[in-house]
């Protein structure tokens, strides 16, 4: 029985994550780092100051595994943490100097995975692509902030 296309998508785009994600794991070891700790830095970059807990769940991992992350990185000199000036009880989270080279580093071995990855899909379809994602990214944001499933979908998986 042939597979819907829908079915067909999940399947693709599971594969898809769990490729990228070997891929990028062989890349980040390469240059002395994990795939964990390019997210963290990346994710700083583009938001420094947040809170432990915030990044933990921007980045979708437990508390704790991002505290061993964020140690071993402090120790690296790459990030620090700073008091929250109104919660006495949470540090903020920064990078230090030290981390830019780091991240000019983790930035071009971006652009050559991005490369290997899209091949030579026209600069056109690639916008295209992500903007496709984008939408279904949305869709899937907007389910799960939904307060419940809709009869439709209910009687689906009654069904």
């Amino acid at each position: 029985m042939p597979e819907s296309p829908q079915t067909d998508f999940l399947i693709t785009l599971f594969d898809l994550h769990r490729l990228v994600r070997q891929y990028v794991d062989k890349e980040a070891s390469r240059y002395g780092t994990t795939r964990a700790q390019w997210a963290v830095l990346s994710k700083l970059s583009r938001a420094e100051g947040l809170k432990q807990a915030e990044l933990a769940e921007l980045l979708d991992i437990q508390p704790i595994s991002l505290t061993r992350l964020i140690d071993r990185l402090c120790d690296a000199g790459l990030i620090e943490r700073r008091p929250d000036p109104c919660d006495r009880r949470a540090n903020r989270l920064y990078l230090t100097p030290a981390a830019q080279p780091v991240l000019e580093s983790l930035a071009e071995r971006r652009h050559e995975i991005m490369q290997v990855a899209l091949g030579d899909m026209p600069a056109d379809e690639a916008r295209k692509l992500v903007k496709l994602l984008d939408t279904v990214k949305d869709n899937v944001r907007r389910a799960i902030q939904a307060p419940q499933l809709t009869v439709h979908a209910k009687e689906s998986l009654d069904g």
